[in-house]
């Protein structure tokens, strides 16, 4: 019997090590098939969008600037800085800069932005490229921001917008100040930027909209460092239910729960934070990395299957070989192998089924004629639907395979003691047979 127990052992050490070589094979060929089709999709629909936040400068002649820098005084002298040519076209090619090449004189002193409030709504819309499923979205943005010139003469100010990535479309775009259409010209950087001459102390509101599509996740980015937000409003519409909030972000002031999804809205008077906002799309199940976690898990179902077949064996008088283990571990094995390479051609719910179907026919036709119709049919079957099947399903509900697995344990633990408290197991060990300390206390007397 301990030879028979060590060959069975050895069978199911080797029958782990091919599992994990199944799961990392798995592993790798999803992973670089994610990372060629992710580029793929991103050069189709767009990519992740990181929205900064606009910037104001006001246009300040470098002698002023100097001044300002070394007397720590608060805005230029009285001289008006000359206009740096904005009376022309929108034009979004071969357009220069105000305040760079044709403005030498001028310097840029930022303006902090007065207020802030921004609207942006998701269209989310799963895609799928080969056989992944991408998480890619319709986003619709409208934000409008104010800025007050804080010099005590008129001045020019540079209103500076720049698009959260440049791999996608904008439809519908606009670009406002004071309600009119503003005259634009693109930044040395690809960012856009229009001017407007602004008394002391008046409030200047401009805004931008634009329709466009992303992937993955949407930020909304108050600057590059610790940054200070004064009177800031956003406003986020999801046509989901399941939201999940990026690293390194703020947690909204208000949700609320919507016929569709959740309208979540940010709102801070005076806020100084290096966080930014930003939403993680839901993903759907993609069957590549399930496989694999479903591989690496395997080794766990085949151990409660062959101690439970061991005890069923004792119990019934069964007498399995170590070769008869080796098949079982085979047929157990074939489920993991032909649902990794199966999902690559059907729903993965399909081919979790079929491969079920396909491992359970194995263990049951055989067991058929090695054992019984009744052994193979009811403990046998019972028992690889419960280890294998279930087991290997929880992965599709994510966060449960550990209690699944823990109340499946202790429920096998009670199972079996009740069974075989009664055997004895000096006999199953030091002989051939099986019998019950029961039979035992019979014969004796």
């Amino acid at each position: 019997m301990t030879k028979r127990i060590i060959a069975v052992i050895l069978i199911y050490l080797a029958t782990s090590v091919a599992w994990m070589g199944l799961g990392v094979l798995t592993e790798v060929r999803t992973r670089e098939t994610y990372r060629e089709l992710h580029g793929a999709v991103g050069e189709l629909w767009g990519t992740a969008h990181s929205q900064p936040a606009p910037e104001v400068y006001a246009l300040v002649p470098k002698v002023d600037a100097e001044v300002t820098e070394q007397a720590d005084v608060e805005g230029p002298s009285g001289r008006r800085p000359r206009e740096p040519g904005w009376d022309v076209e929108p034009s979004f090619e071969g357009a220069s800069a105000p305040g760079t090449s044709d403005d030498a004189d001028f310097a840029r002193v930022p303006v902090a932005l007065a207020s802030s409030d921004v609207h942006v709504s998701f269209d989310l819309d799963h895609r799928k490229k080969g056989l992944l499923w991408f998480s890619t979205y319709a986003v619709d943005f409208d934000g409008s921001w104010r800025v007050v010139n804080p010099y005590p003469a008129a001045s020019n100010l540079v209103l500076v917008f720049r698009f959260p990535t440049p791999l996608a479309i904008y439809d519908d775009f606009s670009f406002l100040i004071d309600g009119r259409e503003a005259q634009v010209r693109k930044g040395a950087d690809g960012s856009l930027e229009a001017v407007v001459t602004a008394s002391p102390g008046e409030t200047v509101s401009f805004s931008v909209g634009y329709r466009s599509r992303g992937l993955d996740s949407w930020t909304y980015r108050f600057g590059t460092d610790v940054t200070r937000v004064r009177d800031f409003t956003l406003t986020m519409e999801t046509d989901f239910k399941d939201i999940d909030f990026a690293s390194r972000t703020i947690s909204p002031t208000l949700k609320e729960e919507t016929a569709e999804g959740w309208r979540l809205v940010w709102r801070h008077e005076n806020l100084v934070s290096g966080f930014q906002v930003g939403l993680e799309m839901p993903q759907r199940l993609n069957p590549g990395p399930l496989a694999s976690r479903i591989s690496f898990f395997a080794p766990v179902s085949l151990l409660f299957f062959f101690f439970v077949i061991f005890v069923l064996g004792v119990l019934r008088g069964v007498d399995l070989h170590p070769m008869h283990y080796f098949f079982l571990a085979a047929a157990f094995f074939s489920f993991h192998l032909l649902f990794a390479y199966l999902v690559d051609h059907i729903d993965v719910h399909l081919a979790f089924v079929v491969s079920s179907l396909v491992s359970v026919a194995l263990v049951v036709s055989y067991l058929r004629l090695v054992v019984s119709s009744r052994f193979a049919f009811v403990e046998a079957g019972l028992a690889q639907l419960l280890y294998l099947v279930l087991f290997s399903y929880t992965h599709f509900l994510e966060g449960f395979t550990g209690l699944t697995v823990t109340v499946g344990a202790i429920l096998t633990l009670f199972v079996l003691m009740q069974a075989t408290a009664k055997v004895d197991w000096n006999r199953v060990f030091g002989a051939t047979g099986a019998g019950t300390a029961g039979s035992d206390k019979a014969e004796t007397s």
